[in-house]
């Protein structure tokens, strides 16, 4: 029996299929950009990448998160 993936990692299958890019992708594209806000994040995900905004929210608190240590 294998656990369902919850929270933000639960999108990920599906970002990954509808993107074309590995989660590592996206979150070193993250990592890389000169915002820091998670909305800020959010937004340029969505306008320079074509995210939606479920998925471009649950990369970024994802991503966010690992950053914080958390």
């Amino acid at each position: 029996m294998t656990a369902t993936v919850k929270g933000p990692a639960g999108y990920f299958p599906s970002i990954e299929k509808k993107y074309g890019r590995p989660i590592a992708e996206w979150k070193d594209l993250i990592r890389s950009s000169p915002l820091t806000k998670h909305m800020e994040l959010v937004n340029w995900l969505k306008a320079e990448h074509g995210l939606g905004h479920g998925h471009a929210n649950a990369l970024v608190a994802h991503t966010l998160a690992e950053r914080s240590g958390n």
